[in-house]
């Protein structure tokens, strides 16, 4: 967790910005049903990490540096009654970070490598109020075990076009769902954003979900 600046302002807040182009992120922002409207503003962040980052850190500094990113995009004026958004996830088996595939034949590579086993997904929230300097960052954790794929499964699943932007080649979210055995952890995290999570940051700037 990084928390800068003890000031708690919500009264000055009038807009959410989610510092990420990803659908899916879009679309669970919304379900949340906020009377805030929230506009959407990705930026090209580095997302180049050092070797002894861990995953927590990778996901959570890589969040706050989107968010930091999209603030840098608003005017003076938007940016005080801003609150930014930003989030990043990794996929983790053995230890190692597995990012968005290359192209068809590292997504198989990918999903060969996790089929039948237990993997790691991070997600990383943070999040930045300009008007006042304030920053928090936080990470979850979900553990999710792939069911025994095959070579022709994981082919076709490759061949539809959906491991192709996604982190660790699958999205749970959509057919990524069928090769699932299990989740222990909040399904949301695995999709990209931690609802239950992002709820609890939201209470801290005193934007209540329910």
């Amino acid at each position: 967790m990084n928390v800068r600046s003890s000031s708690i302002s919500s009264s000055t807040i009038r807009q959410l910005v989610l510092a990420s182009s990803s659908p899916r992120r879009q679309e669970l922002v919304a379900s949340l049903g906020l009377s805030l409207p929230v506009l959407i503003l990705s930026s090209d962040a580095d997302e180049s990490t050092p070797q002894n980052w861990s995953p927590a850190m990778i996901v959570e500094q890589l969040g706050l540096r989107k968010a930091r990113a999209s603030s840098e995009l608003l005017s003076s004026e938007a940016a005080k009654s801003s609150l930014i958004i930003g989030a990043d996830t990794i996929v983790v088996l053995d230890g190692k970070v597995l990012g968005k595939p290359v192209d068809k034949n590292d997504a198989v590579r990918m999903l060969t490598a996790l089929e039948g086993r237990q993997h790691e997904v991070y997600t990383g929230v943070a999040l930045i109020e300009p008007g006042t300097g304030r920053e928090l960052v936080h990470h979850r954790m979900t553990l999710v075990t792939m069911k025994q794929l095959g070579e022709e499964r994981i082919r076709r699943y490759v061949e539809s076009g959906e491991p192709l932007d996604k982190a660790g080649s699958y999205g749970i979210q959509g057919l990524g769902a069928t090769m699932v055995e299990r989740i222990d952890g909040c399904y949301f995290n695995v999709v990209g954003l931690p609802l239950s999570l992002l709820s609890d940051m939201l209470d801290e700037f005193g934007i209540n979900v329910i």
